[in-house]
C-alpha cells in the first residue's frame, strides 16, 4: 500500500458498522466453513515468547504504546531487523 493512501481518511462510517448486531450483517458472499475446509486446514500457534527486560527511548516506547497491540509490534519490528541483518 502506498504511503499516500494510508494517510487518507475512511469514508466508511465505523459507527453505523459498530452499531450492526450480528444477525445484521450480510455473510452471503463467504464461503462456509465446512469438513473440507478443517480437512486440509494448518493449525498454527504463535511462537514460543520469552519474557525480556531491556532499555528502551521513552519516546519509543511511548508510539509503541500508543499503537494497538504494542507488544506485537515491537516484536515483529525486532523480528524485521534481525532477518534484514542477518
Amino acid at each position: 500500500m502506498k504511503e499516500k493512501n494510508l494517510k487518507r481518511a475512511s469514508k466508511t462510517d465505523w459507527k453505523q458498522i459498530d452499531a450492526l448486531s450480528d444477525a445484521k450483517i450480510d455473510t452471503t458472499d463467504i464461503a462456509p466453513l465446512d469438513n473440507g475446509f478443517f480437512k486440509h486446514a494448518t493449525l498454527r500457534t504463535p511462537p514460543h515468547l520469552v519474557k525480556a527486560t531491556i532499555e528502551i527511548e521513552a519516546e519509543t516506547l511511548e508510539w509503541f504504546r500508543a499503537q494497538r497491540d504494542c507488544n506485537r509490534r515491537l516484536n515483529a519490528a525486532l523480528r524485521l531487523y534481525a532477518a534484514a541483518h542477518q
